[in-house]
Protein backbone atom coordinates (compact mmCIF):
# COMPACT_ATOMS: atom_id res chain seq x y z
CA UNK A 1 0.00 0.00 0.00
CA UNK A 2 1.26 3.47 -0.86
CA UNK A 3 2.33 5.71 2.02
CA UNK A 4 1.94 9.49 2.37
CA UNK A 5 4.72 11.45 0.59
CA UNK A 6 5.87 8.29 -1.21
CA UNK A 7 7.54 9.15 -4.52
CA UNK A 8 8.68 5.69 -5.65
CA UNK A 9 6.62 2.75 -6.86
CA UNK A 10 5.24 0.13 -4.49
CA UNK A 11 7.41 -2.82 -3.52
CA UNK A 12 6.99 -5.80 -5.82
CA UNK A 13 5.04 -8.72 -4.36
CA UNK A 14 4.83 -10.79 -7.53
CA UNK A 15 7.37 -11.87 -10.18
CA UNK A 16 5.70 -9.75 -12.88
CA UNK A 17 5.77 -6.63 -10.71
CA UNK A 18 9.50 -7.21 -10.22
CA UNK A 19 9.85 -7.25 -14.02
CA UNK A 20 7.89 -4.01 -14.30
CA UNK A 21 10.09 -2.30 -11.70
CA UNK A 22 13.23 -3.52 -13.47
CA UNK A 23 12.01 -2.17 -16.81
CA UNK A 24 10.98 1.14 -15.21
CA UNK A 25 14.46 1.60 -13.68
CA UNK A 26 16.10 0.59 -16.97
CA UNK A 27 14.00 3.02 -19.04
CA UNK A 28 14.57 5.86 -16.57
CA UNK A 29 18.33 5.26 -16.76
CA UNK A 30 18.21 5.49 -20.56
CA UNK A 31 16.22 8.72 -20.38
CA UNK A 32 18.66 10.17 -17.85
CA UNK A 33 21.59 9.38 -20.16
CA UNK A 34 19.81 11.04 -23.10
CA UNK A 35 19.02 14.13 -21.02
CA UNK A 36 22.62 14.46 -19.80
CA UNK A 37 23.94 14.09 -23.36
CA UNK A 38 21.60 16.76 -24.70
CA UNK A 39 22.38 19.15 -21.84
CA UNK A 40 26.14 18.66 -22.27
CA UNK A 41 25.87 19.33 -26.00
CA UNK A 42 23.78 22.47 -25.49
CA UNK A 43 26.18 23.72 -22.83
CA UNK A 44 29.19 23.16 -25.07
CA UNK A 45 27.55 24.91 -28.02
CA UNK A 46 26.37 27.90 -25.98
CA UNK A 47 29.62 28.51 -24.07
CA UNK A 48 32.37 27.94 -26.64
CA UNK A 49 33.36 30.22 -29.52
CA UNK A 50 35.05 27.43 -31.44
CA UNK A 51 33.50 26.63 -34.81
CA UNK A 52 34.37 23.75 -37.14
CA UNK A 53 33.39 24.49 -40.72
CA UNK A 54 33.70 20.78 -41.61
CA UNK A 55 30.51 20.00 -39.65
CA UNK A 56 28.43 21.99 -42.14
CA UNK A 57 28.62 19.17 -44.67
CA UNK A 58 29.47 16.05 -42.68
CA UNK A 59 27.74 12.92 -43.93
CA UNK A 60 29.17 10.79 -41.13
CA UNK A 61 27.72 13.18 -38.55
CA UNK A 62 24.27 12.97 -40.12
CA UNK A 63 24.58 9.18 -40.15
CA UNK A 64 25.47 9.13 -36.46
CA UNK A 65 22.58 11.30 -35.31
CA UNK A 66 20.24 9.01 -37.26
CA UNK A 67 21.83 5.81 -35.95
CA UNK A 68 21.97 6.77 -32.28
CA UNK A 69 18.18 7.27 -31.82
CA UNK A 70 17.58 3.93 -33.54
CA UNK A 71 19.99 2.24 -31.13
CA UNK A 72 18.31 3.88 -28.14
CA UNK A 73 14.89 2.67 -29.32
CA UNK A 74 16.26 -0.85 -29.75
CA UNK A 75 17.79 -0.83 -26.26
CA UNK A 76 14.37 0.12 -24.84
CA UNK A 77 12.25 -2.11 -27.11
CA UNK A 78 14.06 -5.41 -26.48
CA UNK A 79 13.55 -5.50 -22.66
CA UNK A 80 9.97 -4.34 -23.21
CA UNK A 81 9.29 -7.24 -25.60
CA UNK A 82 10.80 -9.66 -23.08
CA UNK A 83 8.50 -8.35 -20.34
CA UNK A 84 5.43 -8.65 -22.60
CA UNK A 85 6.40 -12.23 -23.43
CA UNK A 86 6.76 -13.16 -19.74
CA UNK A 87 3.39 -11.54 -19.05
CA UNK A 88 1.65 -13.99 -21.39
CA UNK A 89 3.85 -17.04 -20.74
CA UNK A 90 2.07 -18.44 -17.70
CA UNK A 91 1.77 -21.92 -16.25
CA UNK A 92 -1.50 -23.76 -15.71
CA UNK A 93 -3.33 -22.13 -12.78
CA UNK A 94 -3.77 -23.91 -9.47
CA UNK A 95 -6.85 -21.88 -8.54
CA UNK A 96 -9.53 -20.02 -10.50
CA UNK A 97 -11.47 -17.10 -9.03
CA UNK A 98 -14.22 -15.20 -10.79
CA UNK A 99 -14.85 -11.61 -9.75
CA UNK A 100 -17.84 -9.55 -10.80
CA UNK A 101 -18.04 -5.78 -10.52
CA UNK A 102 -21.30 -4.19 -9.34
CA UNK A 103 -22.39 -0.67 -8.48
CA UNK A 104 -20.54 -0.38 -6.09
CA UNK A 105 -18.98 -3.53 -4.68
CA UNK A 106 -17.20 -6.68 -5.85
CA UNK A 107 -18.33 -10.29 -5.65
CA UNK A 108 -16.01 -13.29 -5.75
CA UNK A 109 -16.67 -16.89 -6.73
CA UNK A 110 -14.16 -19.71 -6.22
CA UNK A 111 -14.95 -21.87 -9.24
CA UNK A 112 -12.97 -24.90 -8.00
CA UNK A 113 -15.29 -25.27 -4.99
CA UNK A 114 -19.05 -25.70 -4.86
CA UNK A 115 -21.17 -22.92 -3.41
CA UNK A 116 -18.23 -20.74 -2.43
CA UNK A 117 -18.98 -17.12 -3.28
CA UNK A 118 -19.35 -13.88 -1.34
CA UNK A 119 -19.70 -10.13 -1.76
CA UNK A 120 -17.05 -7.65 -0.69
CA UNK A 121 -18.18 -4.23 0.55
CA UNK A 122 -16.12 -1.34 1.81
CA UNK A 123 -16.15 -0.91 5.59
CA UNK A 124 -17.47 2.50 6.57
CA UNK A 125 -15.12 4.83 8.41
CA UNK A 126 -17.02 4.68 11.70
CA UNK A 127 -16.73 0.87 11.72
CA UNK A 128 -13.00 0.61 11.03
CA UNK A 129 -10.70 -1.03 13.56
CA UNK A 130 -7.51 0.72 14.69
CA UNK A 131 -4.89 0.74 11.96
CA UNK A 132 -7.24 -0.24 9.12
CA UNK A 133 -6.83 1.99 6.05
CA UNK A 134 -9.72 4.32 5.24
CA UNK A 135 -11.61 3.64 1.96
CA UNK A 136 -9.54 0.48 1.37
CA UNK A 137 -10.63 -2.10 3.96
CA UNK A 138 -13.49 -4.47 3.14
CA UNK A 139 -15.69 -6.84 5.12
CA UNK A 140 -14.70 -9.93 3.08
CA UNK A 141 -11.20 -10.17 1.65
CA UNK A 142 -10.31 -12.25 -1.38
CA UNK A 143 -7.95 -14.94 -0.06
CA UNK A 144 -5.26 -16.44 -2.30
CA UNK A 145 -2.63 -19.11 -1.59
CA UNK A 146 0.96 -17.94 -1.55
CA UNK A 147 3.38 -19.18 -4.25
CA UNK A 148 0.53 -20.64 -6.30
CA UNK A 149 -0.55 -19.61 -9.79
CA UNK A 150 -3.99 -17.98 -9.61
CA UNK A 151 -6.28 -17.25 -12.54
CA UNK A 152 -8.72 -14.38 -12.07
CA UNK A 153 -11.69 -14.03 -14.42
CA UNK A 154 -13.03 -10.48 -14.35
CA UNK A 155 -16.38 -9.20 -15.59
CA UNK A 156 -19.08 -6.70 -14.60
CA UNK A 157 -22.83 -6.82 -14.11
CA UNK A 158 -23.80 -3.24 -14.91
CA UNK A 159 -21.18 -0.68 -16.02
CA UNK A 160 -17.45 -0.63 -16.73
CA UNK A 161 -15.18 -1.24 -13.74
CA UNK A 162 -11.47 -1.98 -13.44
CA UNK A 163 -9.89 -4.53 -11.09
CA UNK A 164 -6.46 -3.31 -9.96
CA UNK A 165 -3.82 -4.35 -7.43
CA UNK A 166 -0.71 -2.16 -7.89
CA UNK A 167 1.62 -4.20 -5.66
CA UNK A 168 1.01 -7.27 -7.81
CA UNK A 169 1.29 -5.37 -11.09
CA UNK A 170 -2.13 -6.46 -12.34
CA UNK A 171 -4.99 -4.44 -13.80
CA UNK A 172 -7.81 -5.29 -16.18
CA UNK A 173 -11.18 -3.84 -17.13
CA UNK A 174 -14.41 -5.44 -15.95
CA UNK A 175 -16.71 -5.24 -18.98
CA UNK A 176 -20.37 -6.39 -18.93
CA UNK A 177 -20.83 -9.46 -21.12
CA UNK A 178 -17.10 -10.13 -21.45
CA UNK A 179 -14.57 -12.15 -19.45
CA UNK A 180 -11.03 -10.80 -19.03
CA UNK A 181 -8.31 -12.97 -17.54
CA UNK A 182 -5.46 -12.25 -15.15
CA UNK A 183 -2.85 -14.80 -14.06
CA UNK A 184 -0.57 -13.94 -11.15
CA UNK A 185 1.48 -15.38 -8.29
CA UNK A 186 2.18 -13.86 -4.89
CA UNK A 187 5.58 -14.49 -3.35
CA UNK A 188 4.98 -13.36 0.22
CA UNK A 189 2.08 -13.35 2.68
CA UNK A 190 0.33 -10.06 3.26
CA UNK A 191 -2.69 -7.90 2.58
CA UNK A 192 -2.80 -6.02 -0.73
CA UNK A 193 -5.05 -3.06 -1.45
CA UNK A 194 -6.39 -1.63 -4.67
CA UNK A 195 -9.35 0.33 -6.01
CA UNK A 196 -11.60 0.40 -9.03
CA UNK A 197 -9.62 2.29 -11.68
CA UNK A 198 -12.51 3.07 -14.02
CA UNK A 199 -14.89 5.95 -13.30
CA UNK A 200 -18.08 3.93 -12.87
CA UNK A 201 -20.54 6.27 -11.22
CA UNK A 202 -21.39 8.11 -8.03
CA UNK A 203 -19.67 5.74 -5.60
CA UNK A 204 -16.70 4.90 -7.80
CA UNK A 205 -14.34 5.84 -4.94
CA UNK A 206 -16.04 3.45 -2.53
CA UNK A 207 -15.49 0.00 -4.06
CA UNK A 208 -12.00 -1.02 -2.91
CA UNK A 209 -10.22 -4.29 -3.63
CA UNK A 210 -8.51 -6.19 -0.82
CA UNK A 211 -6.66 -9.47 -1.30
CA UNK A 212 -4.89 -11.48 1.37
CA UNK A 213 -2.06 -13.84 0.48
CA UNK A 214 -1.52 -16.67 2.93
CA UNK A 215 0.31 -20.03 3.17
CA UNK A 216 -1.47 -22.99 1.60
CA UNK A 217 -2.34 -24.58 4.94
CA UNK A 218 -3.97 -21.40 6.19
CA UNK A 219 -5.80 -21.01 2.88
CA UNK A 220 -7.20 -24.55 3.16
CA UNK A 221 -8.42 -23.77 6.69
CA UNK A 222 -10.06 -20.57 5.38
CA UNK A 223 -11.83 -22.54 2.64
CA UNK A 224 -13.01 -25.16 5.14
CA UNK A 225 -14.39 -22.46 7.43
CA UNK A 226 -16.41 -20.88 4.63
CA UNK A 227 -17.76 -24.20 3.36
CA UNK A 228 -18.89 -25.17 6.83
Amino acid sequence: MSEPSQISLNNALSPMMEEFLYFNDYAMTMLLMIWLSVMATLLAISTTKLYDISTNDANHLEFMWTLLPIMVLMFIALPSMRTLYLLEDQNAPHLTIKTLGHQWYWSYEYSDYENLSFDSYMIKEQNLTNGAPRLLEVDNRMAIPMKSTVRLLVSAEDVLHSWTLPTLGIKTDAVPGRLNQLIFTTMRPGVFYGQCSEICGTNHSFMPITAESMPMKQFENWITTLLN
